[in-house]
């Protein structure tokens, strides 16, 4: 989207499985961005970043923007219990010690990360290119009602309600432990109206299976599951074909065409020109 090429660079393993990286043009004096999602192999990929951002201090870059569509150990973003390491300051503070100058985001898990940082951040919102969605592919949108599955997403949610003018709903769920939910309460009222799920993560998509039958029983006529960030790992692609979602909508901050091939309910928003405007503002000032 921003006519640019990408440049040369050759990643590769040694057989103790070190990363090595490899840089196959001159970096003096530029403007260098370097995208790397928080996806699949998580710590692979972190390392490869960071080492890649060293590389090009190391070679003289001018300045080094990290864009990461999806910023990897966000949901570590505070003590919850005793001993509990707050990871995504120990990834923001690996990232400044490798020489990021500017870090582009999409969507944190908790805003506050962008404090955990010594540099600029800038963090980017879907919720534009979600209005869009919602306005342009949900048939009898005006006749929904937008639904959090959790009281932390009831700011992004209401956010949302509010700029289609349309009722909002919040799920109240007790975990017994993490990635498993054990009772959902239904707080609002959902009967003969489509039901929209918004949240910013779907991992095990456990949350959005058990909150999709909650909705129904209490007599929503369909369930849209919209998600910022879908990892959908683990049985995440079973759970969402077994489950009573009409169809679940993840933007593309992390790859998942191939997930596509095994589940006909997923459905793509296309962010890559607002991470493409970002950079492009950024370079140019």
């Amino acid at each position: 989207r921003l006519g640019t090429e990408l440049a040369n660079v050759t990643v590769t393993k040694y057989s103790n499985q070190e990363t090595a990286v490899t840089i196959g043009e001159s970096v003096r004096d530029e403007d260098v961005f370097i995208v790397q999602s928080g996806c699949g192999e998580i710590n692979d990929h972190l390392m490869e970043l960071l080492i890649m951002i060293n590389a090009c201090k190391t070679a003289s870059a001018r300045r080094i923007t990290a864009v990461l569509p999806c910023f990897p150990y966000a949901r570590q973003d505070k003590k919850d219990k005793s001993r509990a390491p707050i990871s995504a300051k120990l990834v923001a503070n690996m990232l400044t010690v490798a020489g990021a100058d500017h870090v582009i985001t999409m969507d944190l898990h908790a805003s506050q990360i962008q404090g955990f940082f010594d540099c600029p951040v800038d963090n980017l919102y879907g919720e534009p290119s979600v209005l869009r969605y919602i306005r342009e592919n949900v048939p009898e949108w005006k006749n929904a009602i937008i639904v959090s599955p959790d009281a932390g997403g009831a700011k992004r949610a209401t956010s949302i309600a509010d700029h289609l003018d349309l009722d909002f709903a919040l799920i109240h769920k007790e975990r017994k432990k993490a990635n498993e939910v054990s009772r959902m309460v239904l707080v609002g009222d959902v009967k003969d109206k489509v039901a929209i799920l918004v949240d910013d993560m779907a991992d095990t998509c456990g949350t959005l299976g058990l909150a999709a039958k909650t909705l129904m029983d209490n007599g929503a006529s369909a369930v849209y599951a919209i998600v910022i960030h879908g990892v959908l790992s683990g049985k995440a692609l079973d759970v969402i074909n077994n489950s009573m979602l009409t169809r679940v909508v993840v933007t593309n901050t992390i790859p998942h065409a191939e997930k596509k091939k095994h589940c006909p309910k997923l459905d793509t928003i296309d962010v890559s020109a607002v991470l493409a405007e970002a950079i492009r503002r950024t370079h140019n000032g």
